[in-house]
Parts: structure tokens; C-alpha cells; sequence
């Protein structure tokens, strides 16, 4: 069996500029009436008409042969001119003869005949010139080649009118509709296609537009709806903390408390949640910055192992106070990154303040970092319980927690990881989070683009 050759379907003209159009159409009006307007004359000779031609080639064929056999004196004798005049207006011929000074001796060419000689003989006499006769063929005119160019006319500026509807006047319409439409709220709307390049151009603007602006209201939906979850947090995550301390405060203002070792205790509770309050606002700062995009301040040549260095080193205290052990493997020497260093160091930070809090006493946190040919990767790994089914495909979306995070001595503010995930993509990198084994654990993985050029060294 022969290999089928494909097919293709819905094929389209390409579009051709409006000046292209108006050449095409004008050519269409200019030449298809003309060309209507001969095929009566053309008729005969496209059929071979043998009637009308042989009587006419027989006729010129005789007078030729009389022309010849007559002595050149009698071509200025009026009986002789009449005779030949009489034979040609049987035949339709047309007729000039001309002596060797070239002076017209016959004219007789009637109305309507073709304006170039169908036939031209030379008659010569001993070796001179005597004289030269041309043969005219009438044209044939009638009333059906002024109808049908007519008509051909007619058709023309319908067909031009209807493509010029079609592919100009509908699209334009539709658009002033859909501008109308778009005035009024509504973005559904499909605009034809045109063959036409400028209309086309214009309706694929219009088409983007409309695009673009469906897109932008579900964007601005999305964003109400985001921040309205972002203030009824706000006043969840507040209202906990401000309740307990000020229960606290009062208790202490108004001298409830007589047993010192129990206020210092209550003093001690209130410095926590005020702790509480201050991640808290911190937390929710970073993220507006985030949500308005005014993320990053300023790009610069960073040296990647050093940053991770500044940072673990930052946690080694609280590690130790917990008997957290922190291991710190860093095979990227020398590797650049280009990006905000303090986002950068508020992003990694957040990962590892997170294992801090998830991690056992005498638990281990591991950080590595190791790079490619593209890209920096990097690593936060703890020995704590892992993060639930549940919970792992939401761990990154804003206000999410687990139902065990909400006790205090464990969860945040829900806006840790989110922050963290959104400063990695904002430097065109990205961040992901899996459990280590079934035993427990967590593994956040994250990766940044990898630059070649190292910073430049201030004096």
C-alpha cells in the first residue's frame, strides 16, 4: 500500500494590504467588461466559423488575383474602382490601395473594421515596385457585446462591493459592536476573520484587547478575593495573641497577682506574645510587599555560598539553645547568583526558622547547597515528623496550616513558606517541598539561575 499523504484543512488566503485590494478590484472593473465586450468578434475566429472566413479570404483572394492580372493604368479608372467596390461590399472587406508613392488610389474601409490590416500584398512588375493593397477585416460588433459588458460590469462591483462587505465593512461593524459590548461590561465576543492585512492587524489588537481585559478582571477578582481572606486573617491571627495579652496585662495592672514568682511567669508570657505579635506584623509586611510586587529593590552580583554561610551562621544559636544540630554542606564555592540579597537571606531564612520549629530536641537540620551548569540548588532537610498528605499540596498557599500548627509553640503566621516561595520565583527560580522518608522529615528544594558574573569588589 502506497504512504497516504496528509491533508490540509481550513487552509486561508494570506492577507494582502487594502492598497493590493483596490488594485485587484480596480483591474476587475477595468478589464472584465472590455474582456466581455469582444467575445462576440472573437467568436468566429475561437469557433472557426467556415462560412463567414472562407467567403471573406475568397474574396480577398480574388481581388487580389484581379488586382494583379489589371494594368496598373486602370487602377485610376473609376468603372474599374466601382466594379472592385461592388465585389467588396458583397464580401464585407475592407479594402486600400496604394501606388508606389504611396497615394491612396481606393479607400474602402467600411465602419467598424479593425484599424490593423489583416493581410498587406505588394504587387511588383519587372522588378519595380508598383503599388501595395490592404486587406481590413470587419469587426463584429452587436448588441450582445454591449449587454454581456454590461452585465460583466454589473458583476464586478457586486462581487467587489460583496467582498469589500465581507472582509472591510463586517469586521469593522463587529468591532464598533464589541466596543459597545466591552462598554457595557461584556468580554465575551468572537470578531470574524478578514483577508485584509490592516483590518486584520486591527482585529487581532481588538481580539488581544478583549483578551487581556478578561484576563485583568479575573486577575482583579482573584486579588479581592485574596484580600479579603487576607484581612479576615489578619484579625484571626491578631485577636488570639491581643486576647491572651491583654487578659495578662490586666491582671497584672490591677494587682491580681501577689505571688512574685507568678507575675514574673505572667510578664514572661506576655514578652512571648508580644514576640508573637511582632513575626506576626513582620510576616504580614512581607507579604503586602509581595502581593504589590514591590519585591525586589535591588539586583546585584551576590556570592551564593557566602550568603548561606551569613545565614546558617545567624541560626546556630537558636539550634543549640533547642540541641538542634546543624549541619551545613556547601559545594557551590564561588558560584554568583544575581538577585536581592536581603529578600534572598528573608526567603532561606524562613525555610530554616520553619525547621527549627518542626525539629526535636537532639534532631538534626542539614543544608546543602551544590551547583550546575545552569543552576544553583539548595536544600533545607530536618528530622522532624513530616509534613502530612494532607497538608503537603497547600503547604505554599497563604494563611495555610496544619490543624497541629496552630498551637502557638509550633506555628507561625502561615506566611513563611508563601514569602519564601514567591521571593525564589521573583529571582526566576522556584522552591518545592517533599518528605524525606516514612519515617518523617521534611525537604525543602529550592533553585536559583546561575550567574557568571561575579560582583564587583568596592574599595
Amino acid at each position: 500500500m502506497g504512504r497516504r499523504l496528509p491533508v490540509r484543512r481550513g487552509a486561508t488566503m494570506k492577507p494582502l494590504r487594502i492598497r493590493k485590494w483596490m488594485l485587484i478590484g480596480m483591474l476587475i472593473i477595468l478589464i472584465l467588461p472590455r474582456l466581455f465586450y469582444e467575445i462576440p468578434s472573437l467568436w468566429p475566429h475561437l469557433v472557426g466559423n467556415p462560412s463567414t472566413l472562407a467567403q471573406q479570404q475568397s474574396a480577398i483572394n480574388t481581388l487580389v488575383r484581379k488586382i494583379s492580372d489589371t494594368n496598373i493604368a486602370n487602377w485610376h479608372d473609376p468603372d474599374w474602382q466601382s466594379k472592385v467596390n461592388a465585389e467588396l461590399s458583397s464580401s464585407h472587406v475592407g479594402f486600400i490601395l496604394r501606388d508606389a508613392s504611396d497615394q491612396e488610389i481606393i479607400h474602402a474601409v467600411p465602419n467598424g473594421s479593425e484599424t490593423i490590416p489583416s493581410r498587406e500584398v505588394s504587387f511588383v512588375e519587372g522588378g519595380h515596385f508598383l503599388g501595395k493593397a490592404s486587406f481590413y477585416i470587419p469587426k463584429e460588433t452587436s448588441v450582445w457585446g454591449t449587454l454581456l459588458a454590461i452585465i460583466a460590469g454589473l458583476f464586478a462591483i457586486l462581487f467587489i462591493g460583496w467582498q469589500m462587505g465581507r472582509v472591510v465593512v463586517k469586521p469593522l461593524e463587529s468591532m464598533s459592536a464589541a466596543a459597545r459590548r466591552i462598554a457595557g461590561g461584556d468580554l465575551e465576543f468572537q470578531l470574524p476573520k478578514s483577508t485584509v492585512m490592516e483590518v486584520s492587524d486591527v482585529r487581532n489588537a481588538f481580539q488581544a484587547m478583549g483578551k487581556g481585559l478578561q484576563e485583568s478582571l479575573i486577575r482583579q477578582s482573584e486579588l479581592e478575593e485574596e484580600r479579603r481572606f487576607f484581612i479576615s486573617s489578619i484579625a484571626h491571627d491578631l485577636r488570639t495573641p491581643l486576647f491572651a495579652l491583654r487578659g495578662f496585662l490586666t491582671r497584672l495592672e490591677r494587682g491580681l497577682i501577689s505571688q512574685p514568682e507568678k507575675a514574673l511567669r505572667y510578664a514572661a508570657i506576655c514578652s512571648k506574645k508580644a514576640d508573637h505579635l511582632e513575626r506576626l506584623v513582620s510576616d504580614l509586611f512581607a507579604y503586602s510587599q509581595l502581593t504589590s510586587l514591590n519585591l525586589i529593590q535591588r539586583f546585584e552580583p551576590l556570592v551564593i555560598d557566602a550568603l548561606f554561610d551569613d545565614i546558617v551562621a545567624e541560626y546556630r544559636p537558636a539550634a543549640k539553645e533547642r540541641e538542634i544540630k546543624m549541619v551545613c554542606d556547601l559545594s557551590a564555592k564561588g558560584g554568583f547568583v544575581h538577585g536581592d540579597a536581603h529578600m534572598l537571606h528573608r526567603a532561606i531564612g524562613n525555610l530554616i526558622d520553619n525547621a527549627l520549629r518542626y525539629t526535636p530536641c537532639n534532631g538534626t537540620i542539614t543544608v546543602c547547597l551544590y551547583v550546575d551548569e545552569t543552576r544553583i540548588h539548595f536544600t533545607v532537610e530536618d528530622t522532624g515528623p513530616g509534613i502530612p498528605d494532607g497538608v503537603l499540596p497547600h503547604i505554599f498557599e497563604a494563611f495555610y496550616r496544619g490543624e497541629e500548627s496552630r498551637n502557638p509553640a509550633y506555628g507561625g503566621t502561615g506566611l513563611g513558606l508563601t514569602i519564601a516561595q514567591r521571593i525564589l520565583r521573583a529571582h526566576h527560580g522556584d522552591l518545592s517541598a517533599r518528605n524525606r522518608s516514612l519515617t518523617g522529615g521534611g525537604i525543602f528544594s529550592g533553585w536559583l539561575p546561575l550567574n557568571t558574573q561575579p560582583p564587583i569588589e568596592s574599595d
